[in-house]
């Protein structure tokens, strides 16, 4: 089980990498690094492309990221293009409470969209 979490971007938007399995050994690792991005209210694109196993574990983890996320007025806005965790985000309805895009470019687009009052 390997969770790797890396920060990179050009400063405006951080992106928080995260491969390997999340699972309730990876979780508490991608629940504090989110906190800590989060700090200061702003959004984050959590890009999941490299993620080849996610459980409920790894699913709260990313909702209470999100829930703080809110509280602060920024957006958790996912990247994810494996069907079979993009299944668990559709199974558990989360598919409606997250903006999951195709690619990093599209997240961060969705966000200076939703930034400059335009609808995503």
């Amino acid at each position: 089980m390997e969770l790797t979490v890396t920060e990179h971007g050009d400063g405006a938007v951080p992106v928080m990498g995260v491969s390997g399995e999340v699972d309730v050994y990876a979780a508490p690792a991608l629940r504090d690094g989110l906190t800590e991005l989060l700090q200061g209210g702003r959004s984050v694109v959590v890009d999941l492309s490299d993620v080849g196993f996610l459980d409920s574990t790894g699913l709260g983890a990313l909702v209470a990221a999100r829930t703080t996320a809110s509280e602060s007025g920024a957006s958790l806005p996912l990247v994810c293009t494996h069907q079979r965790i993009l299944k668990l985000f559709t199974i558990t309805g989360l598919d409606g409470v997250f903006k999951i895009y195709g690619t990093v470019d599209e997240a961060v687009a969705g966000l200076a969209d939703a930034t400059s009052g335009a609808d995503s």
